[in-house]
């Protein structure tokens, strides 16, 4: 009685183990599976990546200028160094030869040295005529030589004898200065438009040969006896 007693318990115990096994399986089977810690961190990471590459991406077109602003900044840019190497490519002049008159003609040194000896002013002639000597303004070492219906525009030209001539080439016209006078000629009809026309400087020249004469050449003391 004893032994079938105990496996009565027993058989009871195999039931109810076997019943509380087929319970916990499916129950174990639907819950999920728990993921390795490092996984779950490592697709946060990715998924924040991706979604900071796009906003920054979009931040950067919405920063980068339009074509039409880079080509406007870049002829601005252009013309800036333009207008900055305009005024060394111009040549610098000296203040001075800046500020100096152009000649329609230029004159030599000579020339020029020989205008710097001419009188000006009004020069009283023979005959009551007179001429007047004026230096251009605008044009050094030309002259204005005018009188009662004329008017020449002369510049000096060299001479083998050292006298001071001008000359009015498109007229024909030459003043000539000596020391003791001056005389205006028109070379074109041959004749003297004025002559013994005198200075100050050349009066009192003048004068002075008066009284202090020069030696002679030739002595003619007792010639032709």
């Amino acid at each position: 009685m004893m032994s079938i007693r105990h496996k009565g318990i027993s058989m009871q115990k195999t039931v109810m183990a076997v019943v509380l096994a087929w319970a916990i399986v499916p129950a174990w089977s639907q819950a999920p599976s728990p993921q390795p810690a490092h996984k779950s961190v490592q697709a946060h990471a990715a998924a924040s990546g991706k979604s900071d590459s796009k906003v920054q991406g979009k931040t950067h077109l919405s920063q980068a200028p339009h074509p039409t602003v880079h080509k406007a900044q870049a002829k601005a840019s252009t013309q800036a160094v333009k207008a900055t190497m305009a005024p060394l490519r111009k040549p610098v002049l000296p203040a001075a030869l800046a500020a100096m008159p152009i000649s329609k003609s230029h004159l030599s040194i000579d020339e020029l040295a020989i205008a710097e000896h001419v009188h000006k002013g009004h020069l009283p002639c023979e005959l009551g005529a007179t001429v007047r000597v004026e230096a251009d303004a605008d044009q050094p070492g030309y002259f204005d030589v005018r009188g009662k219906g004329f008017h020449y525009h002369m510049h000096p030209v060299s001479t083998s004898t050292g006298a001071i001539r001008l000359e009015d080439k498109r007229a024909g016209a030459v003043w000539l200065q000596l020391a003791n006078k001056s005389m205006l000629m028109d070379q074109v009809k041959g004749r003297r438009i004025a002559d013994e026309c005198a200075h100050p400087e050349q009066m009192a020249f003048a004068q002075d040969m008066k009284n202090n004469p020069p030696p002679k050449l030739f002595d003619t003391t007792g010639m032709g006896r």
